[in-house]
């Protein structure tokens, strides 16, 4: 097996793989490591699907733009309904650190978009999922402490003053417990699910944060060139597409194209579950 480690690229990760005849979904597919995702899926064979909130500003070629609205439930159930077979799901879509954002029932923005979205999503492509030989969801999660707190009596700070970087945290947090609990349940069906952390990476994702901020937290200099530690998108990239294409891999946070010894604590990714059904009006059982 290849040796990988920070300075790999999705498309390092891909040489010689042969993705022909595999459709992948990948959310956010059109900027940052989700456009770094798509042309690298792309190059190795994939009919890959870009799902964006804003086809018109996508610039792709070769690859498929549909719109998707992760606040939107019915908007992602209809996205949904247009796949029989989906080989690799990718839930690489998010925000970070917005002003408070209220969606659906009055549900925090970052939680709705990077958790309920992508959980919804899975719900309603689970026959298109299991009709694929051995799908794999990758869900990406975030440098941020995957066993964070979830806030379980106030997930969206009705109670307790709004804070964007604790919900941003719990949303990733929520991120690697959906991973884990969508593996258990899909591995007698041939789905396997990872979480992932792609690394530090300027993207439109800090669109919230002004150039000040990210310079007191060390990101960038006063030039704007990001910090030494940074990745590049297509390295940024590189484990989403690792966990995606990697035999038999499931049940795993991942980070820099290897298995981290992260473990999620079983109980709270199923109550974590039970709960999503609830807010959004799905299932909790799925088949």
């Amino acid at each position: 097996m290849p040796q990988f480690d920070t300075s790999t690229t999705a498309d390092d990760v891909l040489a010689g793989v042969d993705l022909t005849g595999r459709l992948a979904i990948v959310t956010g597919g059109a900027s940052g490591i989700g456009l770094a995702t798509t042309q690298a899926l792309a190059r190795a064979g994939a009919t890959v699907v870009a799902a964006v909130r804003d086809p018109a500003a996508a610039r792709l070629s070769d690859v498929e733009v549909r719109r998707l609205d992760l606040a939107d439930l019915d908007q992602v159930a209809e996205f949904a309904a247009a796949f029989t077979t989906v080989d690799i799901l990718i839930a690489n879509a998010g925000v970070m650190a917005c002003p408070e954002t209220r969606v659906g029932s009055g549900w925090e923005l970052q939680f709705a978009v990077n958790h309920l979205g992508h959980f919804a999503l899975v719900h309603h492509l689970w026959p298109a999922l299991r009709r694929a030989a051995a799908a794999r969801v990758v869900v990406v999660s975030s440098g941020l402490s995957p066993d964070g707190p979830i806030r379980w009596d106030d997930l969206f700070f009705a109670t307790d003053a709004y804070d964007r970087w604790s919900a941003y945290a719990q949303s990733k947090a929520a991120n690697a417990l959906f991973a884990a609990h969508l593996d258990v349940l899909g591995r007698p069906h041939g789905i396997r699910a990872s979480s992932v952390h792609p690394g530090a990476i300027l993207t439109p994702l800090q669109r919230h944060l002004t150039h000040d901020e990210m310079r007191a937290a060390g990101w960038i200099d006063e030039h704007g060139r990001p910090a030494d530690y940074f990745k590049t998108p297509a390295q940024g990239a590189a484990t989403q597409v690792w966990a995606a294409v990697t035999e038999d891999l499931g049940g795993v946070h991942c980070a820099d194209c290897a298995v981290t010894p992260f473990r999620a604590n079983p109980a709270d990714a199923a109550r974590l579950w039970a709960m999503s059904a609830t807010l959004t009006g799905l299932p909790a059982s799925i088949e």
